[in-house]
């Protein structure tokens, strides 16, 4: 059974932003939520909020969705992890990416090759400081050299192991969650289709290197939600948002998978030649119904009923373009209420 959460969007400045981000967290646990997420950028973090959101809230399951895996050592992201999971009691899910190439280079100024076996080496060390309370740390890989012998007492951590998920598009990175990780946080591109196909192939393959079962690695999706009054609204910022993904090529094998290459290439050429109308009319019907949901207010409970099973959890959130701070807070306000809906039939009430 797919379990739900939704990421907590901030709104207004200061520590109202961070405040607005406890309520809705708080608003999401009463709604019966399974986990609400947060996510960092070139200008916020995601470890801050995210302690904001453990201290509001008593039981619902705090994630990052996602946080730089490049941008902390492996010695400080074990050492925040541990301050975070100790100060959600025990509900923190780690989840890590490092971005594209460019991004590693440009933003966080470390090289972008071969960023899974980057993510791979960071998930082998930070596990291994994880344990820190056991005895020293030595580790010497192609990207990271830890060396820590403890000069004092290191406090046991509330659990024995830190859930960390990585986010994954590409081969590598999937077969890397399959071998070291305990989720994947998935894109929003991917569709049910995709996810039992190529990404579940990839994610075995991975578990087999390590003598894992693949099932013990949770899928999480990510679901746009466009909610409007006026139903072409909605569905004109899902197909935006769907065109800036598909203009690059880390997707074209799900367009394949799909039937949907002609159109990507359409997609493409509207893209090159920053015709935002083209790009729009490039974006199928098929492609928003099966990507993403764009419905009405009252509407979305009824149509997470008819997702088709595939992902274990489902991060349901506004679509990443074209809204305003104030649009993306009413969706989510809106996402809110849908879940309330669906998770009340779910639950016989």
């Amino acid at each position: 059974m797919t379990t739900f959460g939704v990421n907590a969007f901030g709104v207004g400045r200061g520590p109202a932003r961070f405040e607005s981000m406890a309520r809705f967290a708080r608003a999401a646990e009463e709604v019966g939520c399974a986990a609400v997420w947060t996510s960092e950028l070139y200008s916020r973090s995601a470890t801050i909020p995210m302690a904001a959101l453990a201290a509001g809230t008593e039981t619902i399951r705090i994630g990052s969705n996602i946080a730089y895996g490049v941008g902390r050592s492996p010695l400080m992201w074990a050492a925040e992890a541990r301050d975070l999971d100790e100060l959600s009691g025990g509900r923190l899910i780690l989840g890590l990416g490092n971005g594209t190439s460019t991004m590693m280079e440009a933003w966080h100024g470390v090289t972008g090759e071969a960023p899974a076996a980057r993510m791979a080496e960071l998930l082998t060390v930070l596990k291994a400081l994880w344990r820190l309370h056991e005895g020293p740390v030595h580790f010497d890989g192609r990207f990271y050299r830890v060396h820590i012998a403890p000069t004092a007492e290191v406090p046991e951590p509330v659990r024995p192991e830190i859930p960390v998920w990585i986010a994954g598009v590409n081969k590598l990175m999937l077969r890397t969650a399959g071998e070291h990780a305990d989720g994947l946080i998935g894109h929003p591109m991917f569709t049910t289709e995709y996810v039992r196909g190529p990404v579940a192939e990839e994610i075995a393959l991975g578990a087999a290197r390590a003598g894992r079962d693949p099932g013990a690695v949770t899928i999480m999706g990510i679901r746009m939600c466009a909610i409007d009054e006026d139903i072409e609204i909605a569905r004109r910022q899902v197909a935006f948002a769907i065109g800036q993904y598909a203009a690059s090529r880390v997707y074209d094998r799900l367009f394949e998978l799909h039937g949907w290459s002609a159109q990507q290439q359409r997609i493409r050429r509207a893209a090159r030649d920053r015709d935002t109308e083209a790009l729009v009319r490039a974006v199928t019907d098929e492609m928003i119904d099966t990507i993403a949901i764009a419905c009405r207010p009252g509407e979305l409970g009824a149509a997470l009923a008819r997702l088709p099973e595939g992902f274990d959890h489902l991060d349901l959130t506004a679509p990443p373009w074209g809204l305003s701070d104030e649009q993306t807070h009413l969706t989510h306000v809106e996402i809110l209420a849908g879940l309330r809906d669906h998770l009340s039939v779910a639950a016989g009430n």
